[in-house]
């Protein structure tokens, strides 16, 4: 009897593994990062970029080439991965060196077409538009994202997401009291008028690809892992960079590049250093905004992205003297309210969601086994 219970196949399958905490604390690790590398993206990219402008240059599509262009900064990541599946793996699985297989390569390739468009309509927001106007055009992207998740992802709202995206959206509205206050002296109405349209369109369209990778991740046929999401990054990012260099040659930047260094109000090496930041600070915004899709969702990355707007606004003050208006302190507190609001609901909902580990328990036993214990 003793031998018979030994090899009982349900004796052994009464042993139920414990819920195992590892991988959640990874990926919650995981976001934690990817929202700090997007929070440096986010507040850091725009800066920059007006910089660029003030002080001499103008090149929009090279400025639009730069944003994608620090994307090889993820092929150390890529690397790293890749050393340690080649120790970690059976040699003799035949396993491909890289995770991407063709439709995942192909979805890339047109998400890289659409980000650099999408480049471009920012640049030239920038160009016309000073920081502090431009980012609250761009904090509208969270209502898109809202409304291509819904019809994309069947995103779920909850009463607190839906009051998240309400007060972000309110804070953006209130900052817009008194943009036109904040309109370059010697700018037309025509071209100010198109750079607020450009910018609009710029967050329309990244408010479509934020829930067109999460619907990419979800559609593919291999398991997505953050080495995978960084190749996804690295295609995307090579196909925008080439999609932009079609237009500086078209329209000749790259004949006047040393020469607009060379006339750079703050001196020919402060011109590089600009272009160097720009692209990796650039790389930050993009890479972190799909590791947050990979970790958590579209919507999520869209409600970072929002609530980093007043945080971008008061840079902008100390960086090129703009005023800060009470409007401004009061968009603050509304996008902190929006933020607490849907991190508590996510909190509350993954409450909801964590299974009991006696029910677990008893879900894994066999139908036989629990016949006989009752």
């Amino acid at each position: 009897m003793e031998e018979g219970d030994a090899k009982n196949p349900n004796t052994e399958q009464m042993e139920v593994k414990e819920p195992k905490h590892d991988g959640t604390t990874m990926r919650k690790a995981l976001l934690v990062i990817n929202c700090i590398i997007l929070s440096i993206g986010n507040c850091g990219s725009p800066l920059i970029m007006r910089l660029y402008f003030i002080h001499g240059g103008n090149r929009i599509w090279f400025l639009s080439w730069l944003e994608t262009a620090g994307c090889p900064i993820t092929l150390l990541p890529i690397a790293c991965a890749y050393m340690h599946r080649s120790r970690t793996a059976d040699p003799t699985s035949g396993k491909k060196r890289f995770y991407m297989e063709r439709p995942l390569f192909l979805a890339a390739i047109v998400l890289g077409i659409i980000t650099g468009l999408d480049n471009y309509f920012y640049s030239y927001g920038l160009y016309r538009l000073p920081v502090s106007t431009s980012s609250l055009i761009i904090a509208s992207q969270l209502a898109f994202t809202a409304g291509f998740a819904f019809l994309l992802v069947k995103q779920k709202f909850t009463a607190y997401s839906i009051n998240a995206v309400f007060l972000l959206t309110i804070g953006a509205g209130v900052l817009a009291l008194h943009s036109s206050s904040d309109r370059p002296a010697n700018e037309s109405n025509k071209e100010y008028i198109l750079g607020f349209v450009m910018t609009l369109a710029a967050a329309a369209l990244y408010g479509f690809v934020l829930p067109l990778v999460e619907l990419t991740y979800k559609k593919a046929k291999q398991e997505i892992s953050y080495a995978l999401v960084m190749e996804i990054q690295l295609v995307m990012c090579l196909v925008a960079t080439g999609f932009c260099t079609v237009g500086m040659l078209v329209n000749n930047d790259f004949k006047v590049i040393g020469k607009e260094a060379r006339e750079f109000e703050l001196g020919e090496t402060k011109y590089y250093v600009v272009v160097i930041f720009t692209a990796i600070i650039n790389q930050c915004f993009f890479l972190g905004a799909i590791g947050v899709v990979f970790c958590a969702s579209s919507m999520l990355s869209g409600v970072v992205i929002a609530v980093l707007l007043p945080v971008t606004e008061i840079l902008a003050i100390f960086s090129f003297n703009e005023k800060f208006q009470a409007e401004k302190g009061v968009s603050l507190a509304l996008s902190l309210w929006g933020f607490i609001s849907y991190f508590y609901g996510e909190i509350k909902q993954s409450k909801k969601k964590k299974p009991d580990p006696e029910i677990e328990m008893a879900s894994s036993l066999p139908s036989n086994t629990l016949k006989s214990s009752v």
